[in-house]
């Protein structure tokens, strides 16, 4: 090896210090390599930025080279054609990662900044998940940031799931994920044995490029459509969920003890004393959040203790743990499988608060007023002793069903701890009361859960019932993540919030337009606020259009994320909000465990932390070594490993409904229609819980235009509308277990018997004309006259004008109904016979159609008369006269 050499003397690196604790032969740290690239105002190749700093020893030569190489995939730096590195804010271009949309088109995901729209052609450059360096073009149509992708930074996508099809010779595989919109094209030689029609994992062996389509070839042919399970299988390959362990993570875990060690018991707060308890659901098998509550005699308030599993002490920083546990970024939760974010024996062994043993854990101590205000709190690394593993339903019953066989038996069974029980309920109503003061917002959704059979066949849908003791831990982990975000703030500690910001103006516009046609208004001020929506929410809880206000509210707002700048939560109405509670399955709470750690292990002055004192100290760099630029990082990946999540537990849902909803083709269900788009009306199906589209095409006697503004669909003729949360009969006429999407048409509107008008609910299709039961009269659609009677609005008697669709109809309508009133026989055939010549003096000209459905109908009416008579009048020949 070559003599080490140094740095040359006139370059300072300011984290020289970090760098040398943390390497033994260290080079120049980032925001050095940043600092010399723009005091030197022009790009350095590799070679120059070696001779500016005097770098001659070959390993720290090529530590540089990878260095500049992955400060180039992380968005700091870009190199050009001539392998010159630039700072990436000297290019001005932006980075981020590409999220695609299945009609073609995608965005970029930045930092700090509006998302920027990539066009179709320009997501034919890069595939979904890509991270790419982009420059600012200007404002799309819809006032977005339009972006041109200038460099692909990091491919991420290797491998992709799809359909097998020979087209003509030629392989094609279409993408499972519709995020991805290239087709691959597989040659023969890569053909592997697949099949027409099955499924198949393809390894890229060309990225796309402008011009070209990717290509790859076959690895794996995972079979054909139905096989059960494979709807998982499919979902998390083709969203590139990490669900194998690698080598060196098995071998670390091996390697943690069955149980608590008693040297890990040292140094932490014994608090086995108090009788903790986890409240889950029934199916539940990691435990992470363990709660105790004692009144404060001191204040008349409370005292509530929030332990959750110390992932931290477990899963080091850099480990082939922490790495991979990064990597996935939280656990997955399919219908009846889960894709962990930490392995088994950590997630359900070391770090499941199991009850009755001892485990380590992050505890939140926090003092409440009798006003409900949080007062104080206090993190400390504790020690509990689970005393019982409750679910929500045992809670339920043993505080709001006492009297019933179940409350008296689960009451019996847990008498020690349901005084405890009994304060944190007390506790909840307090901090519930306090929560609708905030003005958080609280909007009344469905969630459902799927029945399976013993082969994994969909039983049937079945919503999920919350009670109170769901909400009792949801309130006691809400105050915990929000001490939590303020210890963060108060110390100035670089961590990552859960911002959620309000809504858009241009969807603020929206929202203003569509409350004002409902005779609703939203605060107009400045700046609207979570107490304006949750005030709306109120006040119309009674109305029966409750349901589409509440949809059309929730829209309106953004999305969550993780982000190190702070703005606040607008949904919960916080200040700041973070995650503290679940270290097992989200990687951001475990870094928010971290930094509290590194705070309680640390010399700094805090009044927030209780420590025990012969605790060693640990050091900055190996428990919490971020700073503001690698939390940003941090931020993206895991909002975007959340998305990917989301979107992963959708495709299998949608799946699994498409299946299920395949056995019942041409039943017709009553719905509601849950979304609105130009194309048509999507209907969620009552009590199952399924969604299908019916088509614009479908809507039968009009031309319909989307009103996006009052989420409806409006007949240009008729005026007829669906709106959103309007209750209408379908009929299931198709199901695409591919495209995941179920297809819909209309039947009627859901009357009731005799009733006359459909006014309160929307007639899609024209109501079958049918004759009731004895002493019942046949249902109109709303604005039709009975047979028989003239139009009161109609001085003159005569029928109103109808267009030539409708005359069309009436003729049909008068041939199959097979009667007319008697006194109006006559009087429709010279009506028909003087139409035209009323048409004529309002200035209008009948048209060749309109004449012959005019003359077909006078004649059937015509025939249909003498018919008539001639019956009569051959029943009154043979009727014999009555004596006098």
């Amino acid at each position: 090896m070559t003599k080490k050499s140094k740095p040359s003397q006139g370059f300072k690196d300011p984290n020289a210090a970090v760098e040398a604790q943390r390497y033994d032969n260290p080079v120049a740290s980032r925001d050095a390599l940043l600092m010399l690239l723009e005091q030197q105002g022009h790009p350095m190749t590799h070679s120059d930025v070696c001779a500016a700093l005097g770098e001659t020893d070959e390993e720290r030569v090529e530590a540089l080279r990878r260095r500049l190489i992955a400060m180039s995939r992380d968005g700091q730096l870009i190199s050009n054609r001539r392998n010159q590195f630039m700072p990436m804010s000297k290019a001005d271009l932006v980075t981020g990662m590409v999220m695609g949309h299945r009609d073609g088109f995608g965005f970029v995901l930045r930092d700090g900044g509006d998302d920027v729209y990539l066009s179709n052609r320009q997501m034919g450059k890069v595939f979904h998940g890509d991270k790419v360096a982009v420059q600012i073009l200007g404002l799309d149509r819809r006032g977005r940031p339009e972006g041109k992708v200038v460099e692909v930074l990091e491919r991420n996508t290797q491998q992709i799931v799809g359909r097998y099809f020979d087209q003509a010779g030629v392989g094609v595989v279409q993408p499972d994920n519709k995020r991805v919109s290239h087709e691959i094209l597989v040659p023969p030689a890569g053909r592997n044995k697949a099949e027409h029609g099955q499924f198949v994992v393809v390894q890229i062996t060309q990225q796309p490029r402008p011009g070209a389509l990717p290509m790859g070839e076959v690895i794996e042919v995972l079979g054909e459509h139905l096989a059960p399970g494979m709807e998982i299988d499919v979902a998390i390959r083709s969203h590139n969920i990490p669900a194998e362990w690698p080598e060196e993570v098995v071998a670390e875990a091996a390697k943690l003890p069955e149980q608590v060690k008693a040297a890990d018991k040292k140094n932490r707060i014994d608090l086995r004393h108090l009788p903790f308890v986890t409240i889950d659901g029934e199916d539940a098998r990691d435990f992470d959040d363990a709660v105790y509550c004692e009144p404060n005699k001191n204040t008349d308030g409370w005292r509530l203790y929030v332990a959750i599993a110390d992932v931290s002490h477990y899963v080091k920083v850099k480990s082939a743990l922490d790495d991979h546990a990064y990597e996935r970024g939280n656990s997955v939760y399919f219908p009846g499988f889960v894709v962990p974010m930490l392995p088994e024996k950590l997630s359900n062994g070391l770090c499941s608060l199991n009850p009755e043993v001892d485990r380590l854990v992050m505890v939140c101590e926090i003092t409440i007023s009798a006003a409900g205000k949080l007062s104080g709190y206090k993190f400390m690394e504790g020690l509990i002793h689970s005393h019982a593993r409750l679910t929500y339903n045992k809670v339920w019953d043993m505080l709001q069903k006492p009297l019933t066989e179940d409350g008296k038996a689960w009451r019996k069974h847990y008498r020690p701890i349901v005084p405890h029980l009994e304060n944190l309920y007390k506790l909840f109503k307090l901090l519930r009361k306090t929560r609708e003061q905030r003005g958080a917002m609280d909007f009344d959704s469905v969630e459902t859960r799927i029945v399976f059979d013993a082969e994994r066949k969909i039983q049937e849908i079945v919503p999920t019932e919350h009670n109170d003791a769901h909400m009792l831990i949801e309130e006691c982990m809400l105050a915990a993540n929000v001490c939590a975000a303020d210890f963060f703030q108060r110390y100035d500690i670089p961590a990552l919030f859960r911002v959620h910001k309000g809504p858009s103006q241009e969807k603020l516009e929206n929202l203003y337009s569509f409350l004002g046609e409902l005779g609703l208004s939203l605060h107009k001020g400045k700046e609207v606020s979570p107490k304006d929506y949750q005030a709306l929410l109120k006040q119309i809880e009674d109305r029966p259009d409750s349901h589409l206000i509440q949809t059309v509210l929730l829209r309106s707002l953004s999305q969550a994320v993780y982000d190190p700048e702070n703005e606040g939560h607008f949904g919960l109405a916080y200040k700041a909000y973070t995650h503290f509670t679940s270290p097992i399955r989200r990687y951001p709470d475990l870094l928010v465990h971290r930094g509290i750690r590194h705070v309680i292990r640390s010399e700094i002055e805090c009044r927030h932390v209780r420590r025990v004192e012969d605790a060693k100290p640990m050091q900055k760099w190996r428990i919490y070594p971020y700073d503001t630029a690698r939390m940003i990082s941090l931020g993206e990946h895991c909002s975007i490993t959340e998305r990917r999540a989301d979107d992963a537990t959708r495709d299998v849902m949608d799946f699994l409904k498409c299946e299920y909803i395949r056995d019942h083709i041409g039943g017709e269900y009553e719905g509601v229609i849950s979304a609105v788009t130009g194309f048509g009306l999507f209907v969620e199906l009552k009590d199952i819980y399924v969604e299908g589209l019916v088509h614009i095409s479908t809507l039968q006697n009009d031309y319909y235009q989307f009103d996006a503004v009052k989420h409806r669909l409006v007949g240009e003729r008729t005026r007829r509308s669906f709106r959103l949360g309007d209750k209408l009969w379908v009929r299931v006429v198709d199901v695409d277990l591919d495209d995941r999407k179920i297809d819909f048409e209309l039947t009627t509107a859901p009357m009731n018997k005799n009733r006359r008008s459909a006014a309160d609910l929307p007639t899609p299709t024209r109501l079958p004309r049918r004759r009731g039961a004895e002493g019942e009269t046949e249902e109109l659609l709303p604005g039709k006259k009975e047979p028989g009677k003239k139009d009161s609005g109609n001085k003159s008697g005569s029928k109103p004008r109808r267009s030539q669709r409708d005359s069309f109809k009436k003729a049909q309508a008068d041939k199959t109904s097979g009667r007319r009133a008697a006194n109006d026989s006559d009087d429709d055939g010279k009506r028909s016979s003087k139409k035209p010549a009323a048409k004529k003096s309002a200035g209008r000209k009948p048209s060749k159609r309109q004449k012959l459905n005019a003359k077909k109908a006078g004649a059937a009416t015509k025939a249909k008369s003498k018919t008539t008579k001639a019956k009569h009048s051959k029943k009154t020949a043979r009727k014999p006269l009555k004596k006098k």
